[in-house]
């Protein structure tokens, strides 16, 4: 990605926001991944003041940003070489590495955990903020933000979806819409191991064609595995109830409902919605039929959708495949928030 700054955004206005940070104030900002609602990860208030806009549990972690050239060693109590390695691979980039965080560090930003999670964002605009807010830090500052967001809603990938959220009671740097489209990969290098928490952009094959081992995969029994964002079993859901089943299952709900006269969404693939896709009281969306487009999509349509003024969001279960496994992720957990009403 570019390193140059979007015509939006000056550097006067970089400065502006990392002054807001140094005070201890958040500040939203565009990363390739999700806007981040950012706040200065030394100081235990700003952290704290993340988690009351968002409405986030205090013991669910966030990530600390680090611009590039930043000092990952000054955030952990070390930094083994399958970090260096990975750090080398796909910094900057959207992969979170999770590692044994230094004693100076507060546990503000790990729920109490001794673990910390970094990432360096490649956004042009997050550099710029980062590397601003760092140099003002003697050249250690990080920033921890968390998707800017109420907890446990669908993600922004725009300025616009940012303000939506919070109004004019944050201030946002727009840096046009997010490329990736969803959270960054989680892996946990913690306890000596590679363990993948949550599925992004970088994928197991990746990791493992550059530590020479596959990480593992999270199956529901890894106990020992630190809390990290965006994990809870029900998250990334939007206000409208959304049921995600393979289309087999879904077309007696598309029929029960035009039986009703209920206006339903569907998102599926073209070649499965058949008569769906026309029919009057149906609001069809064509899946994209590539795993990195549907999660650059996914966000933004789920917001739209929920503007759409439909009674409910059917979405067509996707391949269970190691390609589709992040897109699977988040799916997964919006209709996981749904399943309780059922």
């Amino acid at each position: 990605m570019s390193t140059d700054l979007p015509k939006a955004v000056t550097p006067e206005q970089i400065e502006a926001a990392a002054a807001l940070l140094d005070a201890g104030q958040l500040v939203a900002f565009p990363t390739e991944t999700v806007y981040g609602l950012g706040g200065d990860a030394a100081d235990p208030d700003a952290v704290a003041r993340i988690y009351a806009a968002k409405g986030r549990p205090a013991n669910h972690p966030v990530i600390v940003h680090l611009p590039p050239g930043g000092d990952p060693g000054y955030w952990v109590d070390s930094l083994p070489d399958d970090a260096r390695k990975l750090i080398d691979a796909f910094w900057p980039g959207p992969l979170t590495l999770i590692l044994k965080r230094a004693a100076h560090i507060p546990d503000a930003v790990s729920g109490g955990q001794d673990t910390v999670a970094l990432r360096c964002p490649s956004h042009p605009v997050a550099q710029a903020l980062l590397a601003a807010f760092s140099a003002r830090r003697g050249g250690h500052g990080g920033v921890a933000a968390p998707s800017a967001n109420r907890f446990g809603h669908v993600s922004p990938t725009t300025a616009q979806h940012v303000r939506d959220e919070f109004g004019d009671t944050v201030h946002v740097l727009d840096g046009g819409p997010s490329e990736v489209g969803i959270e960054s990969t989680i892996l946990d290098l913690s306890r000596g191991f590679p363990a993948l928490l949550r599925p992004g952009h970088v994928t197991p094959q990746q990791i493992a064609d550059v530590l020479g081992r596959a990480p593992r995969l999270p199956d529901g029994s890894d106990a020992t595995a630190p809390r990290a964002s965006g994990t809870l079993k029900a998250h990334y859901a939007p206000r409208t109830p959304l049921a995600l089943l393979p289309f087999d299952v879904l077309e007696p709900l598309l029929a029960a409902a035009h039986a009703a006269g209920e206006r339903v969404a569907l998102v599926a693939r073209a070649s499965c919605a058949g008569r769906w896709a026309q029919a009057d009281d149906v609001h069809f969306v064509a899946a994209p039929e590539d795993p990195q487009a549907y999660a650059r999509d996914l966000y933004c349509m789920l917001r739209t959708l929920d503007r759409a003024q439909v009674a409910r969001i059917l979405i067509e279960k996707l391949p269970d495949t190691v390609e589709w496994i992040a897109v699977n992720d988040r799916l997964g957990r919006a209709a996981a928030a749904f399943e309780a009403q059922e």
